[in-house]
């Protein structure tokens, strides 16, 4: 039988532009795999040229999600060049933004982007409220928590309106799913519990984003960063406004604890068969969705004031190879590149360090074929996204690879916390290795970040208390930017963020940056190695090839953002219009 392909373009819930094609033999297994942004944006040519205090404005428009990482990342790396460190307060309401942006990322990503590949919304008309009530009780307890929704009033409430909307045919926002796919493995009841947790995280994203605002002067797109510190010295002086983020951030709190986690329990125990399926995988380990498995993370969120790379993370720095968690490399910077044999850009003819990395665009465009179907040139060009390499091998990163490697390492906090899932959750460790461990790591990390953050905000209020206002280091702009270089490389909620930047006579010259999903989602390197997202669909089954779910659930489990930019797309697929964009516009 001929094998058939899937064009899944765009890809929804998302942020950006982002098309996979794969292959399926006669059994519907996936046997291969491309995954192609198809918007150009070039957002590093923006930055030549531009005093290099700047670029922290410019870079944070990079995204519309993680605006204020890229901003982050942008100023410590002049900070690097400039070889400034900043003062304590700096640095915990710097963690304080980034971890206000960690949970509420997070938590939108599950429920309002993901949630809805293992949750089925029109079963969910066919629960019992009562017994769902006890259902969601038993999740709480597996967790150790209290359920955040336990009674079957609330339950019966929200099927009540599910079944109007569907009654009417007004599904809105469940519209144009798979709804009663094979896939989908929970029960009545128990979709009836997502539903719910999903409705009720629209008012509690709503206050984890107020938390970001509350040092960084806004959401979107905060503005207290400066190169050499903060600049919110009247926030942190003023006890209402600690305690403001200590209310927000305790009730998130409760969510994460009593609904989220609960959920992602639920959820890895109903998957769970596929989640240790090691046949429909890769590299024959861990379950559907694994992919590579080889991890990496830069570290982040300093805890403590020995400089920018000297300074103990949170999540610390290290490479996991092959799922080995026996063994964990450091990470060397030198050895990081990026590819552009499959990629819509000219290169050198060898990959490229990001501090003589060049963005030039190539774009050598689609095939047509006789069915009227564009098809990926897969053996050229077909991505806007680079292929980075660590030592000329591909990479995941994210939440997943922060936790296997801080467990790896033997992390205290991390090992405790992985350690709690797996135990309550009776799942072995390679359950980590796949789609649903992606997720579950998420969740994870979501509850240790949101008990951390109470440290580091009892911790800035006793500083300030103590009679330390400081918030910025002072330095020489004209002596420190002759001639220098420097680099961002941390963490974003999405995974490893690196932003180079080279400056000359106070203006850069160059500028590179690579974020995770460049590393999760680029596409084949010139020797064939497949991207993150191509090697984690390989042998996947997909049950309904008109419908697959299983595709979207894991590319989802990377939580995709792949650029920040508006395009009028026609619901028929028809092609609306084609534009030349002029990489060197002024911003």
């Amino acid at each position: 039988m001929a094998k058939k392909h899937i064009i899944v373009d765009p890809i929804t819930r998302i942020e950006g532009h982002l098309r996979v094609e794969a292959v399926i033999d006669e059994n519907n297994k996936i046997v291969d795999a491309y995954a192609s942004s198809t918007m150009f944006r070039g957002m590093e040519t923006i930055m030549k040229d531009r005093d290099p205090r700047d670029c922290g404005l410019m870079a944070m428009r990079i995204c519309g999600v993680c605006t204020g990482t890229h901003y982050q990342r942008s100023i410590e790396a002049v900070e690097d060049a400039f070889n400034v460190t900043i003062p304590k307060n700096a640095r915990l309401v710097r963690n304080l933004i980034q971890g206000a942006l960690y949970v509420h990322d997070h938590l939108v990503h599950f429920y309002h982007l993901h949630a809805l590949d293992f949750v089925d919304v029109i079963a969910a008309t066919k629960a019992d409220p009562e017994l769902t009530a006890k259902e969601s009780v038993k999740w709480a307890e597996v967790a150790g928590h209290k359920p955040y929704i336990s009674a079957a009033a609330d339950f019966k409430a929200v099927q009540e309106r599910l079944l109007k909307f569907v009654k009417e045919g007004r599904l809105g926002i469940f519209g144009n799913g798979y709804w009663g796919n094979n896939s989908y493995n929970l029960t009545p009841e128990q979709n009836l519990i997502g539903v719910t947790h999903y409705l009720k995280a629209l008012d509690i994203q709503r206050d984890l984003a107020k938390m970001q605002a509350i040092f960084g002067g806004k959401n979107p797109h905060p503005q207290s960063i400066v190169v050499g510190g903060v600049t919110c010295v009247q926030d942190i002086k003023n006890p209402a406004r600690i305690a403001l983020f200590k209310s927000l951030l305790k009730e998130g709190t409760e969510f994460i604890k009593g609904a989220y986690l609960p959920d992602v329990y639920m959820a890895g125990t109903m998957y769970a068969k596929e989640a240790t399926d090691s046949e429909a995988t890769y590299t024959g380990k861990g379950g559907t969705g694994g992919g590579i498995l080889n991890y990496m993370s830069y570290g982040d969120f300093k805890l403590d004031d020995t400089g920018f790379y000297n300074a103990e993370n949170l999540f610390p720095s290290g490479i996991v190879m092959g799922a080995d968690v026996s063994k964990v490399f450091e990470v060397d910077a030198d050895k990081i590149t990026e590819d552009v044999a499959h990629a819509w850009y000219e290169g050198t003819g060898a990959p490229e360090h990001p501090y003589v990395g060049t963005t030039i665009p190539k774009y050598t465009g689609l095939e047509k074929k006789e069915d009227g179907m564009a098809y990926l040139k897969t053996e050229e060009k077909y991505s806007w996204i680079k292929a980075p390499l660590y030592n000329g091998k591909k990479m995941e990163v994210g939440p997943l690879a922060r936790m296997v490697v801080g467990y790896a390492k033997g992390d205290k906090r991390i090992t405790k916390y992985v350690g709690n899932f797996l135990k309550r959750s009776g799942l072995p460790i390679t359950v980590l290795f796949s789609t649903v461990g992606r997720t579950a790591a998420r969740a994870i990390e979501t509850e240790l970040m949101a008990d951390v953050m109470v440290e580091w905000v009892d911790e800035l209020a006793k500083n300030v208390a103590m009679g330390d206002d400081s918030t910025w280091t002072e330095f020489d702009f004209d002596v420190v930017s002759k001639e220098c270089k420097g680099a961002g490389m941390a963490e974003a909620p999405r995974g490893a963020l690196g932003h180079w930047m080279v400056i000359k006579d106070g203006r850069v010259k160059n500028y590179q940056a690579i974020v995770p999903s460049t590393w999760n989602a680029g596409p084949r390197d010139e020797t064939g190695q497949l991207g993150a997202y191509e090697a984690a669909l390989i042998g996947t089954k997909v049950s309904n090839p008109e419908q697959p779910l299983e595709i979207i659930r894991t590319i989802h489990s990377f939580d995709p953002c792949i650029a920040c930019a508006v395009h009028v797309v026609d619901t028929n697929g028809k092609e609306l219009a084609v534009y030349k964009v002029d990489p060197n516009c002024a911003f």
